[in-house]
């Protein structure tokens, strides 16, 4: 399998206060992760990778759950079916449902001036904005570096 590799894009670049750091390598690593999926071949961006049953269009599929939670007030009661993508979605639905969420976390975020205030999300108790920004990149890179590898595995891609 020839290997295709996609320039790799440094740390990015941002303003010095803390919101404008945390909010763009949270942007960095959704720019990058949505890249690794939005052009991986079917079926096998739904295919296991792993023993786990972990696949590409899978881990899109949660983090679009767990930014509408973290950031909209979503509940999900089931975290471990927000891994599959339904069987008629295509990757561009996905990936449109993906940045859909990741806007609209945005909005939310653009109202959030004080890193130590709740994230407004009505009816249900909510973390500060710091603890979100903090959990999605931490949520985030760590799914990125899954598909990093899973994208490698299913046609040699590598690079962000």
């Amino acid at each position: 399998m020839p290997t295709t590799r996609r320039r790799d894009a440094p740390p990015p670049r941002t303003g010095n206060s803390e919101a404008e750091v945390l909010r763009g390598f949270l942007d960095y690593l959704r720019t990058s992760i949505a890249a690794k999926v939005e052009d991986a071949p079917e079926p096998q961006v739904r295919t296991a990778g792993v023993a786990s049953g972990t696949n590409l269009l899978g881990l899109l599929e949660h983090l679009t759950f767990v930014e509408r939670a973290t950031f909209l007030g979503d509940k999900v009661t089931n975290w471990q079916a927000t891994f599959q993508a339904a069987p008629g979605d295509t990757v561009a639905d996905v990936v449109a449902r993906y940045r859909e969420a990741v806007g609209r976390a945005n909005e939310v975020l653009d109202g959030c001036t004080d890193l130590g205030a709740p994230v407004p999300r009505p009816g249900r108790p909510a973390p500060s904005v710091r603890w979100a920004l903090t959990h999605m990149i931490e949520e985030t890179g760590r799914h990125a570096g899954h598909a990093d590898i899973l994208r490698e595995l299913i046609d040699g891609a590598t690079g962000r």
